[in-house]
């Protein structure tokens, strides 16, 4: 699935308590998390809950691997992963993840602690994306 399918997938679930039950759905999606990951070096400071994201670049694509300890913020990554996984440095870039969060809805119905965790997740996947970048 890709953003727009996603944000169409949106559109037809008018409720928010639906949607929130699709995003709970879609980090039930997300691929198993390897364990031996959930370590310091992996945990993205700024989110309530613990996240860990990892990326690893396969030739000219970085594919991030991710997990937490809460449903909803799974589910979060697994918005994130659609919008950045399998994709080069400059791609992941130069997507604009406060504009897909705007036709979401995510910036009008997170908390802002969860806000705050969301844009700490995509600035880690964008300092990665920059790291990388030729």
């Amino acid at each position: 699935m890709d953003i727009e399918e996603l944000i169409e997938n949106f559109e037809l679930l008018g409720q928010w308590e639906d949607r929130y039950r699709y995003i709970i759905e879609l980090g039930r999606k997300i691929p198993e998390f390897n364990p031996e990951n959930r370590i310091e070096q992996y945990l993205v400071r700024g989110c309530q809950s613990q996240v860990w994201l990892v990326c690893d670049k396969q030739d000219a694509l970085l594919h991030f691997h991710a997990d937490s300890d809460a449903h909803i913020v799974r589910g979060l990554l697994g918005i994130i992963l659609m919008m950045y996984s399998n994709k080069t440095p400059e791609e992941i870039i130069s997507v604009d993840a406060k504009s897909v969060f705007k036709e979401l809805g995510l910036d009008q119905h997170l908390s802002p602690s969860r806000a705050n965790g969301l844009n700490s997740m995509v600035g880690r996947i964008q300092a990665y994306a920059q790291s990388h970048a030729s």
